[in-house]
């Protein structure tokens, strides 16, 4: 329902129920949870702030969540769609591991390292990291993109994992192209999957 909400910051506080942000845009001042990573990158009351956003709607109640970063927004809807992964859940994930290393975490299969997340167990590890991995490598793409310089990678397969994660987030193709292209030429010739992602995400987000 909303993409994103851009405003001024009117408040920000943190409480036993987690980190809250209230946005001020035409009048209306609207609360959304965010993680406590976000948090600490807010920036100053009263001054701008742009803030991605989930509309969660139960039966008692409705939650928004907001979030500095699209990838991080667009990570969260993908980790809420896991069966037993609520936005509570999602956001204490999102707290304990940056994006792009989550995402390394479901390509590699490292369900241990999930379990560093606090409430998360072996079973709840395993599960997400079967889902997630269902949901982020399995998109369809008739043809890969063609990335200058990728001839230099001692494995090409980097990329197309790479890629294949991106347009599951939302990413166009010509944004994805862009990215890498930029990413081959600064990443070493053993850069893994995650490395990639990490740094075509920080290009994204510009």
């Amino acid at each position: 329902m909303y993409d994103y909400i851009k405003g001024t910051l009117a408040s920000k506080y943190c409480s036993s129920k987690g980190f809250f942000a209230t946005v001020e845009t035409c009048g209306i001042g609207y609360m959304l949870s965010i993680t406590s990573r976000d948090y600490g990158d807010l920036c100053s009351l009263d001054e701008n702030i742009k803030l991605y956003t989930v509309l969660i709607h139960k039966e008692d109640k409705m939650l928004l969540c907001g979030f500095l970063k699209k990838e991080d927004r667009d990570i969260f809807n993908i980790l809420t769609s896991v069966s037993g992964v609520g936005s509570k859940m999602a956001l204490t994930l999102l707290d304990e591991f940056p994006s792009s290393e989550l995402i390394g975490f479901v390509i590699d299969g490292n369900y241990n390292a999930l379990k560093r997340a606090k409430g998360v167990g072996q079973k709840l590890a395993q599960k997400i990291i079967l889902e997630l991995k269902d949901k982020l490598m399995n998109y369809q793409e008739l043809e890969p993109i063609t990335v200058v310089q990728s001839e230099k990678f001692n494995d090409s397969r980097v990329f197309e994992d790479a890629q294949t994660v991106l347009l599951s987030l939302g990413y166009e193709k010509n944004e994805i192209k862009m990215a890498m292209t930029k990413v081959s030429a600064i990443v070493k010739s053993t850069a893994t999957a995650e490395e990639i992602l990490k740094e075509s995400l920080k290009i994204l987000s510009l």
